[in-house]
C-alpha cells in the first residue's frame, strides 16, 4: 500500500496498529521533535525504536534530513495550517543509502506532522 491510504486514518492510529503498518511512520511536533517512531521505520533505520523519542529528529535521528530538500519542506508545511507534501528522497545512512517516498501530513488543529515513509525498491 502507498502512503495515501494511510493519510486520514494514521493520526488517530493506536501505538499498537502503527507499529503493524508496513511503512514507517514518525510524529513530528512542529519543532522537529520526535512524538512517534513506529516499529517499522525503527527497523529499516536500523535505530532502537524507543530511544528516538524525545529526540530532534534533524539533529539526533537523521541528520541526512537537515537540508532544503527535507527540512525545509518540513518547516513549510508546519508553518501552514493543514497540507500534504510528497517528494521522493534518499536516506544516506553510514551503513548504506534508501531511496523512499515521503509523505508530509499535517491535519487542521494538530501540532504535529505525520511522516509516512515507504522504501522504493529492494
Amino acid at each position: 500500500m502507498e502512503n495515501q491510504a494511510y493519510i486520514d486514518r494514521v493520526e488517530a492510529m493506536s501505538e499498537s496498529e502503527i507499529d503493524a503498518l508496513p511503512v514507517g511512520v514518525i510524529t513530528l511536533d512542529l519543532a522537529g521533535k520526535v512524538k512517534r517512531y513506529n516499529k517499522m521505520e525503527a527497523e529499516l533505520a536500523r535505530l532502537d525504536q524507543k530511544s528516538q523519542l524525545g529526540k530532534d529528529f534533524f539533529v539526533d535521528v537523521a541528520p541526512c534530513t537537515a537540508n532544503p530538500e527535507f527540512q525545509g519542506r518540513f518547516t513549510t508545511l508546519a508553518a501552514k495550517s493543514a497540507g500534504v507534501e510528497t517528494f521522493d528522497y534518499i536516506f544516506r545512512f553510514s551503513w548504506g543509502h534508501q531511496r523512499v517516498h515521503i509523505t508530509f501530513v499535517k491535519k487542521a488543529a494538530r501540532d504535529e506532522v505525520d511522516v509516512l515513509v515507504t522504501r522504493v525498491g529492494a
